[in-house]
């Protein structure tokens, strides 16, 4: 009996749930994160060009290389572990070592990436995070911590994974150009556990930095959009009063809807990917158990108040270009509509033109063919009279008499002559 056979793909979609395990952080211990994203055409990008870059940095290790095909790495570099991701929009880079450095998030900590290795990195910077890892037992020095790392009016800090572990940030960018994390792990907790929660805070960082993009891409379409809608609403309105041609107007209107189809199409990735990394920030902060720490804004309060108004906006933004793309297709639909029916009426008009003219015809027609019976006729009986006169002399008839007699017999025998070709012609 023949084996089973297997789909080409089966254990290769098997094996993509479990490729992207979680790293193992140890406590004390740190991180430094990178994201970077190409300016422009980011999904289109040279993915060759980020494995060369992530290969010119094994190589300064002598680390070993991921398969040609990989979108994710993680390894020994050194004394330091990387963990490498690729997405649809960016690459990120995270090294994880042990222990922390006195002075708390010093820029050197993230000198765990060759200075000029950054400097040839392709792209640009999207994200970069400084983690400190921690082991407290109490909670009493961590609010003195807080106070001193982060800005009080903007932190948020949360006991998170059954209290097993105390999270905090501002997500402010300090001096030297990178967000702060810390963990406090309690005594107990593992490695793995808290390197889930070092990845969950850098997917945060980084999904939410990206989301933000189409808040930018709202804001400038602002203005624009404020134009198109007067312009449509203008158009509108000449179409309801009447005060310009139908098809002017249609013209206008396909120029301003081809240029709001454009707009819509330019805009669509951008606000549909903000929809989805939204949903992923927000994901990932659930998946954390956060419970209030001290009365404290937990990560999902700071997220309600600063980020879910900037998706909302990108939402409504979505939300009113569709809705004027909407409008100006029912426009045109009606415009296109009275067109057709303006040009019907004309064709009807133009119908019952020909109709008059080819009534008026008919009966110029018929005129002429009656003129004709007595022009023929008068010329018929003329002969007539020649060929008839010499036979008149010797019957004592004159020219009078055969003309009287014979004008009846000619002009019927025209008259039929000429319905009879009206006939076959028609």
């Amino acid at each position: 009996m023949a084996p089973i056979q297997d789909h080409p793909q089966r254990y290769a979609l098997a094996h993509e749930l479990h490729a992207r395990p979680f790293p193992r952080v140890n406590a004390p211990g740190r991180a430094a994160y990178l994201a970077l994203k190409p300016a422009q055409n980011a999904v289109g990008r040279d993915r060759a060009a980020d494995r060369a870059r992530l290969l010119a940095l094994l190589d300064r290790f002598g680390a070993v290389h991921p398969q040609p095909d990989a979108t994710h790495y993680s390894g020994q570099i050194g004394r330091h572990f990387l963990k490498w991701e690729s997405h649809t929009e960016f690459v990120t880079y995270t090294i994880f070592g042990d222990g922390v450095a006195d002075r708390p998030f010093d820029a050197q900590t993230f000198g765990l990436f060759p200075e000029d290795w950054l400097d040839d990195a392709p792209g640009v910077r999207i994200a970069s995070a400084l983690i400190r890892v921690e082991r407290l037992d109490g909670d009493d020095t961590i609010l003195d911590k807080l106070k001193k790392w982060f800005v009080p009016e903007s932190v948020a800090v949360s006991r998170v994974l059954n209290d097993e572990l105390v999270i905090a940030s501002d997500f402010r960018i300090d001096e030297a150009g990178h967000t702060r994390f810390v963990v406090f792990a309690r005594s107990g907790t593992g490695a793995q556990r808290i390197g889930r929660v070092v990845q969950r805070l850098t997917e945060i960082e980084t999904y939410k930095t990206m989301s933000m993009l189409g808040l930018t891409r709202a804001r400038s379409l602002s203005g624009k959009m404020g134009e198109m809608e007067q312009e449509l609403s203008a158009l509108l309105n000449d179409m309801g009063q009447g005060t310009r041609a139908a098809e002017d107007v249609l013209h206008s209107l396909l120029s301003v809807s081809a240029e709001l189809e454009n707009t819509v199409a330019q805009a669509a990735f951008r606000f549909s990917g903000t929809t989805a990394y939204s949903r992923i920030v927000d994901q990932r902060i659930a998946v954390l158990r956060e419970e209030r720490f001290q009365g404290r804004q937990t990560f999902a309060e700071f997220m309600m108040r600063r980020f879910d108004p900037a998706m909302r906006t990108v939402a409504s933004t979505e939300a009113r270009l569709k809705a004027m793309s909407d409008r100006a297709m029912r426009a045109g639909d009606l415009l296109r509509t009275k067109v057709d029916v303006d040009r019907s009426e004309q064709n009807q008009k133009l119908l019952q033109s020909m109709d008059q003219r080819a009534d008026q015809q008919l009966r110029l027609q018929r005129t002429v063919e009656g003129l004709s019976v007595v022009a023929i006729s008068y010329y018929a009986v003329n002969l007539v009279i020649y060929l008839a006169t010499p036979f008149g002399d010797a019957l004592g008839v004159g020219k009078v008499g055969i003309a009287a007699a014979a004008t009846p017999i000619v002009v019927l025998n025209v008259w039929w002559l000429i319905r009879r070709i009206r006939r076959r012609i028609h």
